[in-house]
């Protein structure tokens, strides 16, 4: 079948990302997400996407019912619920590429639903941050219709590439990198701000730069804060997602399951506005001293 016409669901920053980024190669674009219908966000999303030239949908049944291929790129707990809704309505052929941190059951899960209802499920393992890469993001690609979508894809200009013709396995490999990375990013939140809070941050970070002499330990302090805290409530997410991958091994995920509690502590602490007004290059120390701050307050001294 043509590609022509092609919708995502999920107006965020990857969808934003891949609408700009694959407009100019599709006769028409599309977009559902769930906040349009929010007082307080839809109207700056819809705005948005207006003068994108995205067509706005009044859900993911109109989205669904008229395009070639639909894009998932939403939230991990959301990933199973967007398959069911568009599943409903999906037209005979069109392609569903799932970009969502969710877990092999959960791929799994949602390849059933597509393909039961005439569509074409293809997993997709982002591995690293949309931006700065926009959808030239490297992609691990999985599942029978992989090798059909995929010259679609790398004529637009994405950077795909094949993990499996099996569901699960580019989603395992997503998740346990995101063990790893989302786990050095809530080590880094704890471990810096205890550091500073004893005034042994110097001397902590020269004994980082010994060991992994690579790495710049200042700047990926920050960036890493700076994730959690603009992030953290999508990565605390996907961590629980990447508890579910663990689990479905039969491993306890004592790992996983902590590391979205700090993500999800540091995410919420950031919507009370405990980072509002941060420099626009922030220091990690900047970060670290406002959590200090608001520990020493609570505890009074």
């Amino acid at each position: 079948m043509g590609m022509q016409r092609w919708g995502v669901v999920g107006y965020g920053e990857v969808g934003k990302t891949f609408a700009a980024g694959l407009k100019s190669h599709l006769a028409w674009t599309g977009t559902w997400d769930v906040g349009f219908t929010e007082p307080q966000r839809g109207p700056s999303m819809l705005e948005h996407a207006q003068q994108a030239g995205v067509h706005a949908c009044t859900s993911a049944a109109e989205l669904a019912q008229q395009v070639d291929m639909v894009v998932s790129a939403v939230t991990a707990s959301n990933t199973l619920a967007v398959a069911q809704a568009v599943a409903a309505h999906i037209r005979p052929g069109a392609f569903f590429l799932d970009l969502n941190s969710a877990s092999p059951g959960t791929k799994q899960q949602c390849h059933d639903l597509i393909d039961a209802a005439g569509g074409r499920y293809v997993e997709a393992g982002v591995m690293t941050s949309v931006p700065p890469y926009g959808i030239a993001v490297p992609m691990l690609l999985g599942g029978a219709h992989a090798p059909d979508l995929l010259p679609h894809l790398i004529s637009w200009g994405c950077q795909a590439s094949i993990a499996a013709d099996s569901v699960g396995v580019a989603s395992a490999i997503k998740m346990c990198r995101s063990i790893m990375i989302k786990g050095l990013e809530a080590l880094v939140v704890e471990s810096y701000t205890t550091a500073r809070q004893h005034g042994v941050e110097a001397q902590m970070l020269a004994t980082l730069a010994e060991t992994f002499p690579t790495i710049d330990w200042e700047k990926q302090g920050a960036y890493f804060f700076s994730r959690v805290v603009q992030h953290g409530k999508r990565r605390a997410e996907e961590m629980r997602e990447s508890a579910v991958t663990v689990r479905e091994t039969g491993v306890a995920p004592t790992m996983a399951a902590a590391i979205a509690r700090k993500q999800d502590w540091v995410a919420g602490l950031a919507a009370q506005g405990l980072f509002q007004e941060m420099p626009q290059q922030a220091l990690w120390q900047d970060y670290a001293d406002r959590l200090i701050a608001l520990q020493t307050a609570k505890s009074g001294t």
